[in-house]
């Protein structure tokens, strides 16, 4: 199947996964591409192809040579975002884009224009995927499960390319935080593996932001208003207080690069009960630390100004940096380098502003960096994919499996 034609396929099923389920995997359809995944694989020669209980798709490529010590997985995961719709997906095809504002739905006048989206420049001769302007495309990351699945096709017509034994899986819920809790790493079983996740065809990717969630419950009291008097305590005025206590500028609005932030995700409440939930990101270590401690001063503050409890505040870490591991055993970062420059490509390696399973797989013992896919302006309507790059992609993923000659 021609790698355009299986993502396409693939973005036409829904897969939203869903952050206040419980359940593994957190969203039922989910199985619908994991069972189409594991048909797909047993038909290209994957005869171990399975889906476990908690929708994990697992399989592996036999090795079809000897002396090989190496044993390299790809993984990507299934699900799209919660931010967007991923339901009736309508993906438009822009071939050999010319420049200039992009209409994706001609009666919404929904545009991309690229003052706003600059990617597009850099795009310019590309085949691109674009949404209708309704849905998120779920290029993150069913482009990852299209590469990867076209490598395995690749290396099943092409019998004469030597590859060692190759570890494949497809997670549930990554964009919700849980990609890997069910994750079988003996099951897996490979030596290493990569994450395929969005991002630039030529990047290698090793380090991340740490990560945390925190909940900030804040209860308040409620008089009515026309006695209210020195007995009113509005929770939904005391949570902007406490927001306005954080660092103005810490801020994903205000922030790049190597810069952390605290993000705001929703806020609900009455003048009873408010609660807030945030994330909190850096890359440096202590730095993530200083952030977290600043929610815990935040919450003394308001709880001495206005009674014990008023502020209930709960930070969990979820993920965290996973460089300084990668940087133990480096030649998997440089192998893929090599293999880039092979096929023509200029490596490039930025610090992911996120997260991916490969970041917990790595703090559970396997090294796990991420490549891009070609992906861009993910988990919402202007998202698209460069077909080029998601070629590329599949001949990197080629070139990374190959046995080198001595």
């Amino acid at each position: 199947m021609d790698i355009v034609k299986r993502f396409v396929k693939y973005v036409m099923i829904d897969t939203q996964s869903d952050e206040n389920s419980s359940t593994a995997p957190s969203t039922a359809k989910q199985f619908n591409l994991a069972n189409l995944l594991q048909k797909e694989l047993l038909e290209l020669g994957v005869k171990d192809a399975c889906v476990s209980d908690a929708g994990i798709v697992y399989g592996h490529l036999e090795a079809n040579c000897e002396n090989v010590t190496d044993k390299i997985g790809f993984i990507a995961h299934m699900d799209t975002s919660p931010d967007m719709s991923g339901s009736n997906v309508r993906p438009g095809l822009i071939k050999n884009y010319r420049g200039g504002v992009v209409t994706l739905n001609k009666e919404l006048n929904i545009k991309m224009d690229p003052s706003v989206f600059p990617s597009l420049k850099k795009d310019i001769g590309h085949d691109l995927i674009v949404t209708d302007g309704t849905t998120l495309l779920g290029a993150d990351d069913k482009a990852g499960i299209a590469a990867i699945m076209d490598m395995i096709q690749y290396l099943n017509n092409h019998p004469a390319i030597k590859h060692g034994k190759i570890a494949i899986a497809f997670t549930p819920d990554e964009e919700v935080g849980r990609g890997t809790e069910n994750f079988d790493l003996d099951q897996f079983d490979a030596d290493y593996a990569y994450t395929v996740d969005g991002g630039n065809a030529n990047e290698i990717e090793y380090e991340n932001f740490n990560a945390a969630s925190a909940l900030v419950k804040i209860n308040g009291l409620s008089i009515h208003p026309g006695s209210a008097k020195n007995k009113m305590r509005n929770s939904q005025l005391i949570a902007m207080e406490f927001n306005s206590l954080l660092p103005v500028f810490d801020n994903p609005a205000c922030t790049e690069g190597y810069e952390g932030f605290n993000h705001l995700l929703n806020i609900k409440g009455d003048c009873e009960n408010t609660v807030m939930n945030y994330i909190i990101r850096n890359h440096d270590r202590n730095k993530f630390q200083k952030q977290k401690d600043d929610f815990g001063n935040a919450a003394t503050f308001i709880n001495n100004k206005y009674g014990e409890k008023t502020v209930e505040l709960t930070i969990e870490d979820t993920y965290a940096n996973m460089r300084e591991i990668i940087e133990t055993n480096f030649k998997i970062v440089e192998r893929v380098k090599d293999k880039m420059r092979k096929i023509g490509m200029t490596p490039v390696s930025n610090a992911i502003r996120g997260g991916t399973d490969g970041a917990s797989l790595t703090y559970k013992g396997l090294l796990c960096p991420n490549i891009g896919t070609g992906g861009r302006n993910c988990h919402g309507k202007y998202e698209y994919l460069s077909i080029n790059e998601l070629k590329k992609v599949s001949e990197l993923l080629v070139e990374i499996a190959t046995i080198d000659e001595a």
